[in-house]
C-alpha cells in the first residue's frame, strides 16, 4: 500500500509502497477514506512524542472495515466507521467505566503504531472502540471528529461544563479552536476566540464567536476583561504554548475553569504556568485528552441532527504527496478550518 513515511524525528515524510497492516487477532483493517492532518501529528513528527521509526502518522480517520479479527464480535466487513485517536484495551478498569481516553494500555494509531496516512490502517480491540457511521455522516466529516471535533466537544461538555449564557474565551481558532467556538455556542454559551490571524477569526466569528482578538493586538488577558465584566468563565487553550496556556488562564474570572487541550511540550523546559493566579483565585485546571467510543452517541447525535454541523470545519483537501509536504510546515500554517487527507488522490 501507498503510505506517508518518516524515517527519524524532524526527517523529511515520504510517500512509499510498504506492506499492508496485518489485522489484530482483536482488530479491524480500515481503508482509509479520510483522515485529518492535525497539529498532534507534527508533534510527533517534531520529536515531542515517543514513537518507533519508520513511522506512518495519521490519527484522525475514518473508512471502510476491509478484514476483521476472530475475537471481534460487533463488526463486519463493509461496515463504515470511525474511531477515537485514543484507543482502550477494553479490559481495564478505565475502559469498563466509559474512560478509554485514559486507558494505561492504550494504543494510538499514528503514534504507538502505523497510522492513518496510508491507504489501509490496523485497529486494536474494535468491540471497544470503533464507531458507526449513520448514512448521512460523510467520510470526511467523519475523520474530522477523531481528534479535534471530538476533544472539544468532550472538553466543553463534559469537563468544564459550560452552562448558557457563561462566557468562554477559545485561545486559537485552529481545528480544535474552531470546534470548541462552535460547540460552546451550541451550548449556549458566550463566546471569545483569539489568534494570530485575521482569516482565522473571520472564520471564528461565521461559527458564532461574538468577539475575535488578535493576539498581536497587545494584552489578551485585560482585553478579555474588559468585554466579559472580569474574566471568562471557561478558558480553552487549543494551542499548547506557555504563551497560549499564559493567556487562557489569566482571562479566566474568579473561579474560572481552564480546559486544556493543546499539548504542553518541554520544548524550550519545562513551560511555565501562572500557577499563584490558579491558586488565589481558586481555578479549575482541567486536563481533556480526548473523548472515547462511549461518548460517541450523543455527540453525534447533535451532528445527526444539525445542532453540530462539523463539514463546516472542512477548509481543503489533499493527497498523500501534499501531506507528506504539508506536515514538517503545520505548526506555522495559517490554515483556517481542518485539512483532511484523501489517501485515494
Amino acid at each position: 500500500m501507498r503510505a506517508v513515511v518518516i524515517d527519524e524525528v524532524r526527517g523529511r515524510p515520504r510517500v512509499l509502497e510498504v506492506d499492508e497492516p496485518v489485522c489484530p487477532p482483536d482488530g479491524v483493517v480500515v481503508r482509509v477514506g479520510a483522515t485529518g492532518l492535525c497539529r498532534s501529528d507534527w508533534h510527533a513528527w517534531a520529536g515531542h512524542d515517543d514513537i518507533a521509526f519508520p513511522h506512518v502518522p495519521g490519527h484522525e480517520l475514518a473508512g471502510e472495515v476491509v478484514a476483521v479479527g476472530p475475537e471481534v464480535t460487533r463488526w463486519r466487513v463493509g461496515a463504515r466507521v470511525t474511531v477515537p485517536f485514543v484507543c482502550g484495551c477494553g479490559r481495564c478498569e478505565w475502559c469498563r467505566s466509559g474512560n478509554a481516553q485514559v486507558c494505561p494500555d492504550q494504543q494510538q494509531p499514528g503514534f504507538t503504531h502505523w497510522g492513518s496516512f496510508a491507504e489501509l490502517v490496523a485497529l486494536h480491540a474494535a468491540d471497544t472502540n470503533l464507531v458507526g457511521l449513520p448514512d448521512q455522516v460523510d467520510l470526511a466529516t467523519a475523520a474530522s471528529l477523531g481528534c479535534r471535533f471530538a476533544t472539544a466537544y468532550r472538553a466543553l461538555a463534559a469537563r468544564a461544563r459550560v452552562r448558557e449564557g457563561e462566557w468562554v474565551t477559545v485561545v486559537g481558532a485552529g481545528g480544535v479552536g474552531l470546534s470548541a467556538v462552535m460547540i460552546a455556542r451550541a451550548l449556549g454559551a458566550r463566546v471569545i476566540a483569539v489568534d494570530r490571524h485575521p482569516d482565522a477569526l473571520a472564520l471564528a466569528a461565521d461559527l458564532g464567536a461574538e468577539h475575535g482578538l488578535l493576539a498581536s493586538d497587545g494584552d489578551v488577558p485585560e482585553r478579555v476583561a474588559a468585554l466579559t465584566g472580569g474574566g471568562s468563565h471557561v478558558a480553552v487553550d487549543a494551542v499548547g504554548s506557555e504563551s497560549t496556556c499564559h493567556d487562557a488562564i489569566l482571562s479566566l474570572r474568579r473561579r474560572g475553569r481552564l480546559a486544556q487541550v493543546g499539548l504542553l511540550p518541554p520544548v524550550d523546559g519545562h513551560p511555565r504556568v501562572p500557577m499563584a493566579r490558579v491558586i488565589a483565585w481558586e481555578l479549575d485546571v482541567l486536563g481533556s485528552h480526548g473523548q472515547s467510543a462511549a461518548d460517541y452517541p450523543a455527540m453525534m447525535a447533535l451532528v445527526e441532527s444539525g445542532a453540530l454541523q462539523p463539514q463546516r470545519l472542512l477548509e481543503r483537501t489533499i493527497g498523500l504527496e501534499e501531506a507528506a509536504r504539508a506536515l514538517p510546515g503545520f505548526d506555522r500554517a495559517p490554515v483556517a478550518g481542518i485539512t483532511v487527507v484523501d489517501p485515494t488522490r
